[in-house]
């Protein structure tokens, strides 16, 4: 099954704003770029949001957020937000700045 291409769109608008946005196909879905360093990547399971590691732990707490797991280790600084925790333009908005964020705190690529 592929990612959700309406999902993306909602993304892609979201990011809209920023410098720096590129695209790149990974994971199977669409990961969303900001000055090279990838912030989010839409999939078939949901939203991988790059939280980095001091926001963690706090990211997992949140309804619908759990561990990203793509090799049989959990991905420290990822979560995977299930469809259900994005439903509305606000909780979308909310995990891609937290994505973005993050992504601000990185070098250029």
């Amino acid at each position: 099954m592929a990612y959700d291409e309406t999902l993306a769109a909602r993304i892609r608008a979201s990011l809209a704003h920023h410098s720096g946005l590129s695209e790149r196909k990974m994971f199977g879905g669409l990961a969303f770029m900001l000055s090279g360093n990838m912030c989010c990547c839409v999939t078939e399971h949901g939203l991988m949001v790059r939280v980095g590691p001091d926001a963690y732990e706090d990211a997992l707490s949140q309804p619908h957020a759990g561990l990203m797991d793509l090799t049989g280790r959990p991905m420290k600084g990822w979560v995977l937000v299930q469809l259900e925790g994005l439903a509305s333009d606000a909780a979308l908005s909310q995990w891609v700045q937290r994505g973005a964020e993050f992504a601000a705190t990185l070098p250029p690529k």
